[in-house]
């Protein structure tokens, strides 16, 4: 009996906890570049990208031929044990891209909860400080202490009682729903008025571009004024680059389009082009202020991953990914706000680089969330051949992370079956 995505649905249902959740009702078989094959062979477009993970596509060559190259000389040594040289080729490449004019060191991890917990662990043993500052709609992972830091509640910490203590919650600038700059840094202040003193921050967390949150895109002065309060404060600037990193924004790390460096900064995702490593880069005597055996882990930077790693850079030179990004996006968007332009239902198209949005509400009001035709939208998509993602607090984000190896032709078929969906639900 050949396989199906129903039966194997069954199967999961019967051996995978509900607290796993899927998207799409699909078993993916194959993929190549920007499309996926299903168990029963059917092809999709990919606009989800692993969420952020093949912005250089799926099994790129390059990526592909290094890991296989790899896989003859070894596989694991655990790099604390024996050490070898692609992590610390990695670390270093790693140091000249991450912005900030002062000497940097890094360290890799598997996954970006691991990367923040990290993240966390080094800016207290930096300040000799406990607390942390994050932000609503901020989303940082689903290990404890992230899910403390991540500020969203249902589904990710529902059950679950109460998170780590000593993390505060600052707003999110965001226009579009009335919250400005001032408001953010002023929610900030409150903080430092009502609960936790400037000098018992040891950190704060942001995203450039917050990516469960809804692809909203902290604003210029935001930042700026954020660096000078951490400053003043002697607060260390955390920036979790975990989604946009890897040239998803237009600059290989968003903070580059934000007038500041931040202290660390954190990535995984898309920096391996599917394979699993993430990592902190900060300040050198930051990242040194835990003694030896206090960073690390089993597999933490697998030779595997930092040859996929390192090719996916490579790739993103040769190719020259950064300039397509914008392409890919000018083009993404050009062809959005069209189709908003036909339905009040679409709020707004919003976008840095190639990481686009749209937010969709009742009848024109960007205050009424529309979660419900979201739903309905990914799902028709789906049925006429193209994968899509959701976001946002209230469920109401479309959100475009194709890979931005994407042929325009590709694009185009996606953004008409996006246009259709919209004809047919809105």
């Amino acid at each position: 009996m050949s396989k199906t995505n129903e039966s194997l649905m069954q199967r999961r249902t019967a051996a995978v906890p509900r607290g796993v959740g899927q998207i799409h009702p699909i078993f993916a078989e194959s993929a190549k570049n920007a499309t996926v094959t299903d168990v029963e062979g059917r092809e999709f477009i990919d606009f989800a990208g692993g969420i952020a993970v093949l912005n250089t596509g799926h099994l790129h060559p390059k990526v592909v031929a290094a890991v296989q190259e790899q896989l003859t000389k070894l596989t694991h040594t655990c790099f604390q044990v024996l050490a070898y040289e692609p992590y610390v080729e990695l670390c270093e490449k790693v140091n000249a891209r991450v912005p900030g004019d002062f000497a940097k060191k890094t360290l890799l991890v598997t996954t970006g909860s691991e990367a923040v917990e990290n993240s966390i662990k080094i800016a207290r043993a930096a300040t000799g400080r406990a607390g942390v500052i994050a932000f609503t709609g901020g989303y940082h992972g689903r290990t404890m202490m992230t899910l403390g830091l991540t500020g969203k509640v249902v589904p990710y910490s529902a059950g679950m009682g109460l998170m780590p203590g000593g993390i505060f919650r600052a707003q999110y600038p965001c226009e579009l729903h009335g919250v400005s700059s001032d408001d953010a840094i002023a929610s900030i202040e409150r903080i430092f008025k009502n609960d936790a003193e400037p000098r018992d921050i040891a950190a704060i967390i942001i995203e450039p571009v917050q990516g469960e949150g809804g692809f909203y895109v902290a604003p210029k002065d935001f930042m700026l004024r954020l660096r000078a309060l951490c400053d003043q404060h002697g607060i260390l600037l955390i920036a979790d680059e975990v989604q946009t990193g890897a040239g998803r924004t237009g600059t290989f790390f968003a903070m580059e389009q934000m007038g500041v460096a931040a202290d660390l900064t954190t990535f995984a995702k898309s920096i391996a082009g599917g394979f699993p490593v993430a990592g902190v880069c900060g300040k050198a005597e930051y990242m040194d202020a835990i003694a030896p055996g206090g960073l690390g882990g089993t597999y933490a930077g697998s030779p595997i991953a930092c040859a996929a790693a390192l090719a996916v850079m490579e790739v993103f030179e040769e190719e020259q990914l950064l300039d397509r990004c914008k392409a890919v996006g000018e083009r993404l968007v050009t062809g959005l706000k069209a189709i908003q332009a036909k339905h009040n239902s679409i709020g707004e198209v919003r976008a840095l680089g190639a990481m686009i949005a749209m937010e969709l509400c009742e009848g024109g009001d960007v205050h009424k969330p529309n979660a419900a035709l979201t739903g309905q939208i990914v799902a028709k998509a789906r049925e006429k051949g193209l994968i899509l993602l959701s976001c946002g607090t209230y469920g109401n984000v479309l959100r475009v992370l194709v890979p931005l190896t994407a042929e325009d032709a590709l694009l185009d078929r996606g953004l008409a079956i996006i246009a259709e969906c919209f004809d047919e639900l809105a």
